[in-house]
């Protein structure tokens, strides 16, 4: 019997929801459009904005300490 070649999107799902925690946030029309556009211009997604800015806080942070 020939091996399977593909992961079954319930498996996908499965490693998703173990690997990843949903981060939601309530922000107005006008800044998300400009934080939209400033990711755009970048080529950045918005978990690496958000990943990046808590780096930089974090730094922030041990710096003033």
């Amino acid at each position: 019997m020939p091996r399977k070649t593909h992961t079954s999107t319930a498996v996908k799902q499965r490693y998703i929801d173990k690997t990843y925690t949903s981060f939601s946030v309530r922000i107005r029309n006008e800044t998300f459009a400009e934080i939209d556009a400033w990711l755009k211009d970048r080529g950045m997604s918005r978990a690496k904005f958000i990943t990046s800015a808590f780096d930089i806080m974090q730094n922030n942070i041990k710096s003033e300490q």
